[in-house]
C-alpha cells in the first residue's frame, strides 16, 4: 500500500466536498468537509481517520473503504483508484502495461474513414494508429518509438496538436494528469509514467495543478483546436473507448457534422484513401 499516495488521496477528495453552509457567524476554516465531519459520516473514529490522511494508519479494510468512498462521495473510477491505493484490488498483470493490440482493435482503426484515431497504453504512449490520425496529428512511424507518446509529443509541439491545442482551458492537460495518476496506482513501479509526470508538470499549469489535486476522474469527450500546417484550425472533440480486457484506450478525434472542420478532414480523407 502507498500510505502517502492513500493519504493525499483522501485529503484531496475530502477537501472537494461542498458541505453545508455554516451558521451564520461560524465561518468554516478549511475547505470542504472537516476530518471528523468525514469519519462520522464513514462510521469510524476521527483519530483513525485523522492517521489514514497522515499516512500513519494501518490498511483499512474493504469495508472501512466502501463507508470512506460513500462519505466522500466518489465515483467509480475514484472507488477503485481509492481500492488500488489500499491494495484491496488487482493492479496491472507483471508490473508494467500491455502494450499488445488485439486485430480487431486495429482493423477497427482502419474503418473509421475521415475520422483520426490511435490507441494508447496507461503511459500515454501511442500503440497504434490509423492514417487519418498520422495525417492530422504526426507520422508517428517516422518518429522513434519513445517520441510516439501524448506527453512527449505535447513537449516537442507545444500542444498544437498533440496536446492541449487552444481554447480548452487546459482540459486535455488535466485529463492527461488523471489518467497518469490512475495509471500510477495500478502500475506503481512502471517509472515511466512518474517520469512523464514530472516532465509535463514543469511544462504546463493545468496539468501541474491536476496532477496535485489526486483527480482522476474520466472526461470522455474534450474538445480542443488544432493548428494544421496544410488545413488550418480544425475544431475537434476527443472521444475516448475503453476495451474490456485490455487496458488500451482508443481516441477519436472527431469534427460536427457539417462544419468546416468536418469538410476539411473529408477531403484529406479521399488524398490518403
Amino acid at each position: 500500500m502507498s500510505k502517502r499516495e492513500l493519504a493525499e488521496f483522501l485529503r484531496h477528495r475530502r477537501e472537494a466536498l461542498r458541505p453545508e453552509p455554516a451558521p451564520a457567524g461560524r465561518a468554516r476554516r478549511t475547505p470542504g468537509l472537516r476530518r471528523e465531519e468525514v469519519a462520522w459520516l464513514a462510521g469510524v473514529s476521527t483519530s483513525y481517520y485523522e492517521r489514514l490522511e497522515q499516512a500513519r494508519a494501518p490498511r483499512p479494510s474493504t469495508q472501512v473503504l466502501a463507508a470512506l468512498a460513500t462519505a466522500l462521495r466518489l465515483t467509480d473510477t475514484e472507488r477503485a483508484h481509492l481500492a488500488r491505493l489500499a491494495d484491496q484490488a488487482p493492479r496491472g498483470r507483471d508490473g508494467a502495461p500491455d502494450d499488445a493490440v488485439p486485430d480487431d482493435v486495429r482493423r477497427l482503426l482502419d474503418r473509421l474513414g475521415p475520422v483520426p484515431g490511435y490507441v494508447v497504453n496507461p503511459a500515454q504512449d501511442i500503440v497504434a494508429w490509423n492514417a487519418m490520425a498520422a495525417a492530422v496529428i504526426a507520422d508517428f512511424a517516422a518518429l522513434p518509438a519513445s517520441e510516439r507518446n501524448v506527453v512527449r509529443l505535447s513537449l516537442r509541439d507545444g500542444g498544437t496538436r498533440c496536446g492541449a491545442g487552444e481554447g480548452t482551458d487546459g482540459e486535455f492537460d488535466r485529463q492527461v494528469a488523471a489518467e497518469l495518476r490512475s495509471a500510477g496506482a495500478r502500475y506503481p513501479s512502471e517509472p515511466a509514467i512518474t517520469e512523464l509526470a514530472r516532465a509535463f508538470t514543469a511544462h504546463s499549469p493545468a496539468f501541474a495543478a491536476g496532477w496535485a489535486s489526486h483527480d482522476v476522474r474520466d472526461r470522455p469527450i474534450l474538445r480542443k483546436r488544432i493548428t494544421h500546417p496544410e488545413l488550418g484550425e480544425l475544431d475537434l472533440e476527443l472521444q475516448t473507448l475503453r476495451f474490456p480486457g485490455h487496458d488500451l484506450r482508443l481516441v477519436l478525434c472527431t469534427a460536427e457534422p457539417g462544419s468546416p472542420s468536418a469538410a476539411k478532414l473529408a477531403a484529406l480523407h479521399r488524398t490518403t484513401a
